[in-house]
């Protein structure tokens, strides 16, 4: 159980790091668009939002297949299982579906479920952020 929880959270501060490189990212974009002249401000929002959601979406499948590459090397799942998919059900929380970890190896299905909420979490609450300063940004325009 130890070395689950120590695998675990190794490739949970893993993801974190790739979500922090992330967040700044999508923080400088909107900064940048932010400098955009504002006469189409509808056009404007729109680019904003696209950028910071979109960057978010391709960080989070990154963040899954860091999961299903940690899978390919502990040996989690059964032979012939496709990592991706019990990746993407972990991370997403969406529960098991015709895979599931081998024995040894189940605590990381929840661990992995743990770290897909706090980085969706991470997610929504950047979103709303960017969503508020730019929607705070188009009245003072």
């Amino acid at each position: 159980m130890l070395r689950q929880l120590l695998l675990g959270a190794i490739v949970s501060l893993g993801n974190i790091a790739i979500h922090a490189v992330a967040v700044t990212i999508v923080v400088d974009a909107a900064r940048l668009l932010a400098s955009w002249d504002q006469r189409h401000t509808r056009l404007w929002l729109v680019a904003i939002m696209i950028a910071a959601v979109g960057t978010l979406l391709v960080t989070h499948v990154a963040e899954v297949i860091t999961w299903s590459f940690a899978y390919w090397l502990l040996g989690v799942a059964p032979p012939g299982a496709d990592l991706l998919d019990l990746a993407f059900v972990n991370y997403t929380t969406l529960g098991y579906g015709d895979v599931v970890p081998v024995q040894h190896w189940r605590l990381l299905g929840p661990i992995t479920a743990m770290n897909g909420i706090l980085l969706f979490g991470w997610s929504t609450a950047i979103i709303f952020e960017i969503l508020r300063t730019a929607m705070h940004m188009r009245k003072l325009s």
